[in-house]
């Protein structure tokens, strides 16, 4: 029988009462509180300089939107950023007016150590990459203590081999990474730890640990960096603040939003200052006077005495230690940024550091008592730490960004017929949390959607406040799309926002221990209306509710650029974008009966949201015999669908590729609860009279009487029968079911390539399990075979949702052919194990997503260290793209604290 009890939070995916209550009465916890509540704003400081503001959107007023070329690396040290800051393992201020990073020097380089160094999208053989190890190692969610780690070489870092190297090097070879060149060779590298704690909200602490991993003796320049974002070159008359020394060991900050801040340093330091401006000799003026950005650099790299200031003072500053480490020791290094004037600013310094990393260690006690094994828990904790150093302050105003800067050049006209044009709305300087902040140092509307789950975890507020605001005025377009990224704003994502907006909610809930947060929910949903209108009016072509959407994140994993125009002609019929719009319908119907609880005008909302899904689930089985289903009876598996028309008329050619188009009608899936529709006797009396009178859709909803209870309802694009075929594909692992989760494409395509014949043209889609062999979207994702976390997390998902419905009795066979039969819950837990195991160390102590290093897989000075990679390889786990995206892939710290 079905299994009878309310339907859980996806097996514990929140923190359950009892945890919250004991993190609660921890120190840390109770900072986190007091951030919602208002009463003090832990949150006023943060790590939210990018890794990587050069090279971006915001930073190009080239004609032809050429943003790699316009500010390269090589240019960023000498020229001021105009629309934020990057730094190295930095903080700033909630506004970014004042920030504060770390610069470094080993004497061999050509130029300091301020920035993470990558590779641009056209020099790199896998598209844009950074080429640096780093690790976010600690975090709090109130930034009351913060821990990063960044590896040094001792020799000249291998800038033009990296360069040179990866470009000779073409798509079928692995990338040339930092730590194949040899340059970490005989453990010649210094290992920099930056922590940084807050005393009060504001006070900071910083502290740079400094160790010689290597043989010999080594020197190092460490220089703690305080400047000003540049916000007056662009304004005439713009007022413009000053840094300047206020006595030994003292830096005084001039800024009317700083009052009586001042950076405390331990005297064996020089201080020396220069201004956040550019450079002129960037643009041939070689005799121009004058202080610059990069005149710190100049000072130290290059031996020129006369770019600092000598009158010390200018709007950015550094205290240069030059240190010289013997092998194998270590040597610390301390700041402190204070708005107050303690007369000892090191007398506590320690203390505090102690405290704060204990409550730290509390804290994360309470929230993992779950979890009983040490390396899950310490993969968990580097997960968070991840998405509290990937915060970011964003800032863009595209009227402003399009039209110039009053004090300077206007730029050029084209930019008015060019990228994001129709985005002159939008205007953007919050605080959010990014996908990786180096290579996608701006925000991307779905990963953002998957962020919030874990950070719900233990910053609930924080994850409402993201929902809420990328779906408000200055974000949201009038027309009601929501903003994709800042390469194409108009670009369309799945519609995960309110599958998000639910669960946070859900986790929220259960932590307060209340009705939840109503508001939220209700303000959101709203929003969330709009942006469902859009879609409908926007990418239903036919008006049949088949849909098409485009790429929709998914990048290359289908035969064509789906968001171009198909070199066939004609449109696709998405299996995906429909199905997303199924889960939108069913989210924000379960959203409208939960508001409905309270106030009954939502019950007629939720039956519209209801009727909807039938009519999409109708279109997809193609019950109105038109010849537009989706799903393939000879496959039984859904596929994309391609329209083209020739003087004999339209022709639909089903596109047998076996990719997670296919996969993405599990995601549709809602059950009812007869105990929910008491609560809603508007909604349950119009479910009542469709499922009389329009027995065509009726048949498409599930229903399971149960003696006391009355009927409950399962609300899927995918019945008992459908479901365990799709299953039968999904957990076959010669097809989609790897040792480390569910493959892109299914394995059959390795030795079969999907091909598609049209007009005398051959269209060849092969099965690529790690990084991409082709260039579109740029050639650094790649979706054709690899392991991608957001996905395989909403299969789980789905999973327990469909086994909440058929219980215990209905079985299926994992892995197929196995022999091994098991519940659907058993099935969402051997993948969910899965996924974990990519981090976690197997049986022999050897961690998958490090399956392509042998020093990261054995080294002890890394081996327990922890990068979330952006996807993983189907076939050995390895990590493949992004590094650091931390981001969708921290959805392990949610797999972890539900198992």
């Amino acid at each position: 029988m079905a299994n009878t009890s309310e339907l859980p939070l996806h097996r514990a995916a929140a923190v359950s009462t009892s945890t919250t209550s004991q993190l609660s009465t921890t120190s840390e916890g109770q900072r986190v509180s007091d951030n919602a509540s208002g009463r003090k704003n832990w949150h006023a400081w943060g790590p939210y300089l990018s890794e990587r503001q050069w090279g971006t959107v915001r930073e190009d007023y080239s004609a032809h939107g050429t943003a790699w070329d316009y500010f390269p690396h090589d240019m960023a040290r000498s020229r001021a950023y105009r629309w934020g800051e990057d730094g190295l393992a930095g903080l700033s201020d909630e506004t970014q007016k004042l920030c504060l990073a770390l610069g470094l020097w080993n004497g061999a380089d050509p130029i300091i150590k301020e920035r993470l160094f990558g590779l641009t999208n056209a020099e790199g053989n896998h598209g844009e990459d950074v080429k640096e190890i780093y690790y976010y190692l600690d975090a709090t969610p109130s930034h009351s203590y913060l821990k990063m780690l960044y590896k040094y070489p001792q020799v000249a870092f291998p800038y033009g081999d990296i360069v040179a190297e990866n470009r000779r090097r073409g798509m079928d070879v692995l990338e040339y990474e930092v730590i194949d060149t040899g340059v970490f060779n005989d453990d010649r590298y210094f290992d920099i730890f930056v922590e940084y704690a807050q005393a009060e909200p504001g006070d900071i602490l910083m502290r740079v640990r400094v160790v010689n991993r290597g043989p010999e003796e080594a020197a190092l320049c460490v220089l703690p960096q305080l400047w000003f974002r540049n916000t007056w070159s662009w304004y005439h008359e713009a007022a413009k603040p000053g840094l300047f020394l206020d006595g030994p060991g003292v830096i005084a900050v001039g800024h009317p939003d700083f009052p009586g801040y001042r950076l405390y340093y331990e005297t064996s330091g020089e201080p020396v200052f220069t201004e956040n401006q550019s450079n002129p000799r960037l643009w041939g003026e070689s005799n121009a006077s004058g202080y610059y950005k990069d005149g710190i650099n100049d000072y130290i790299a290059g031996g020129e005495p006369n770019a600092v200031n000598p009158d010390y003072l200018g709007t950015k500053a550094a205290v240069i230690h030059r240190l010289l480490v013997p092998a194998g020791a270590s040597h610390e290094i301390r700041v402190r940024l204070s708005p107050g004037s303690p007369q000892k600013p090191f007398a506590d310094f320690d203390d505090i550091f102690t405290a704060r990393l204990a409550e730290a260690d509390d804290y994360y006690a309470a929230l993992q008592q779950g979890i009983g094994d040490d390396d899950q828990r310490n993969v968990q904790r580097q997960a968070f730490a991840g998405l509290m150093w990937t915060k970011q302050f964003f800032y863009f105003d595209v009227k402003e960004w399009l039209d110039g800067d009053p004090a300077q050049m206007k730029p050029p006209a084209e930019r008015h017929y060019g990228r994001n044009r129709d985005w002159i709305h939008l205007n953007n300087a919050d605080i959010i949390s990014m996908p990786d902040t180096w290579e996608y140092p701006w925000y991307a509307a779905w990963d953002l959607a998957f962020h919030c789950l874990p950070l719900a975890l233990i910053d609930a507020h924080f994850a409402k406040k993201q929902l809420d605001l990328i779906t408000r005025e200055w974000y949201m377009h009038p027309n009601g799309q929501i903003p994709a990224y800042e390469w194409n704003f108009s670009d369309v994502n799945p519609p995960v926002h309110a599958w998000a907006t639910w669960r946070v909610f859900q986790i929220d809930r259960e932590q307060r221990g209340d009705d939840g947060d109503l508001a939220f929910l209700e303000s959101v949903f709203h929003k969330l209306m709009l942006n469902f209108t859009w879609w409908v009016n926007r990418k239903d072509r036919e008006g049949r509710n088949i849909f098409q959407g485009g790429f929709l994140g998914l990048d290359n994993i289908g035969v064509f650029d789906r968001s171009a125009y198909l070199p066939t002609g004609g449109y696709i019929n998405q299996s995906d974008g429909t199905s997303w719009m199924a889960m939108y319908s069913l989210n924000l119907m379960r959203i409208a009966l939960e508001l409905a609880k309270h106030n009954p005008v939502y019950e007629n909302i939720a039956s519209k949201f209801f009727e909807h899904f039938l009519h999409i689930a109708a279109a997809m089985s193609n019950l109105a015999g038109e010849g537009l289903g989706l799903w393939d009876e000879q496959d039984q598996f859904y596929y994309d669908v391609l329209n083209v028309g020739d003087e004999h008329g339209c022709h639909r050619i089903p596109m047998r590729l076996r990719n997670l188009v296919g996969l993405i009608p599990l995601f549709a899936v809602e059950v009812i609860e007869p105990e929910l529709l008491e609560r809603v006797p508007g909604f349950r009396e119009r479910l009542e009279w469709m499922l009389e009178n329009r027995p065509d859709l009726a048949a498409l909803v599930s229903r399971w009487y149960e003696p006391g209870r009355g009927e409950r309802r399962l609300l899927s694009l995918l019945r008992g029968h459908r479901m365990k075929k799709i299953l039968l594909r999904m957990l076959d692992e010669s097809e989609f079911f790897s040792d480390y989760g569910i493959r892109g494409i299914s394995k059959h395509h390795e030795h079969t390539p999907y091909a598609l014949e049209f007009r005398g043209q051959r269209y060849e889609v092969p099965y690529t399990p790690a990084e991409s062999n082709s260039g579109l979207f740029g050639g650094n994702s790649n979706w054709r075979g690899p392991i991608w976390m957001p996905i395989n997390y909403l299969l789980v998902e789905s999973l327990h949702r469909f086994h909440h419905y058929y219980g215990d009795e209905f079985k299926v066979e994992c892995p197929t052919g196995s022999g091994n039969y098991g519940t659907i819950r058993d099935a969402a837990d051997e993948l969910s194990q899965r996924l974990v195991g990519i981090f976690a160390r197997d049986q022999d102590g050897k961690r998958p997503v490090y399956g392509h290093s042998p020093r990261m897989q054995n080294d002890p000075h890394f081996r327990d260290y922890i990068l979330f990679y952006e996807y993983f390889h189907g076939d050995t786990g390895r990590g493949v793209g992004a590094s650091h995206q931390t981001g969708w892939t921290a959805l392990v710290a949610q797999l972890l604290q539900q198992r």
